[in-house]
């Protein structure tokens, strides 16, 4: 209510050309935004054991929002973007798709992360406004001397720091307070690795794995990357993840994954 009213306050004042926010929808939404692609001629480093060695794969690398009637969600924040797209960009930023809904980063109430990758976290800082929410262990990760040393890397959303911030001291945290919204704790890629459940009244649960799987047959196969933090971990977070997918009969997105990607609503439509 005080986002409309402020807004409306604004359009009044430019004699009504400003744009109110939309209004809070009556369930949750769900919205997938195409943040980059990735094109690897070796993936190798994505399975331990050798599977992908000279392999090519293609991945999409996702941003979604996840509106609630109680407020909205970004969850993952792609690869870092300019705040306005190259001359030759073929898909816009995610500012600029935000806005096709009518949102900006100044509406969103809370950001939240798989985990702090690059191109998980590239463009974070721009919701510093929001209210961030994440494992401490992940945190502690993006923020220690190792992180701060990719000064590039790290200034796509240091702003973070001084964010209002939530921490997930434990196995779930229910994000507006009705289970329709929850974060699991699901380390190993790195060490405060979350997943994202989503209850849609029409669609039913969907599971936003993160990076616990990267390529299609990894799930089945339950293969590790390389460069995972803990090996053992991962698999118990593999194990967690496909019993909360049974428990719910939740449709299981791989995020990186272009196939699963495609399959949802072409943005800006949303699941519902």
């Amino acid at each position: 209510m005080l986002r409309l009213l402020a807004a409306a306050a604004v359009s009044a004042l430019m004699g009504g050309s400003a744009l109110a926010a939309p209004a809070a929808p009556k369930s949750v939404e769900l919205y997938a935004i195409e943040c980059g692609r990735l094109t690897m001629p070796n993936a190798d480093g994505f399975a331990d054991d050798g599977s992908y060695k000279d392999k090519p794969a293609k991945m999409v690398v996702p941003c979604y929002l996840i509106r609630h009637p109680k407020g909205d969600l970004i969850w993952d924040t792609g690869l870092p973007q300019a705040d306005k797209p190259a001359p030759n960009a073929t898909v816009p930023t995610l500012l600029d798709q935000l806005k096709q809904v009518g949102l900006t980063p100044a509406d969103i109430e809370y950001l939240s992360i798989s985990h702090s990758h690059f191109d998980h976290i590239g463009n974070a800082g721009k919701f510093a406004s929001a209210t961030w929410i994440v494992d401490p262990d992940e945190k502690a990760y993006a923020f220690s001397e190792a992180a701060r040393k990719n000064a590039a890397q790290f200034a796509t959303y240091s702003a973070l720091e001084t964010s209002k911030t939530k921490l997930i001291e434990q196995p779930t945290f229910d994000v507006f307070g009705d289970k329709t919204v929850v974060i699991y704790q699901a380390p190993g890629h790195t060490p405060g690795h979350t997943v994202l459940l989503v209850r849609l009244k029409q669609a039913g649960p969907v599971i936003l794995t993160g990076d616990l799987w990267h390529i299609a047959e990894s799930r089945p196969n339950r293969r590790v990357p390389r460069f995972n933090f803990n090996r053992e971990q991962t698999l118990k977070s593999m194990d967690l993840v496909e019993a909360l997918a049974k428990e719910t009969k939740a449709r299981v997105v791989l995020e990186h994954v272009p196939e699963d990607f495609d399959a949802l609503p072409k943005f800006p439509a949303a699941l519902k």
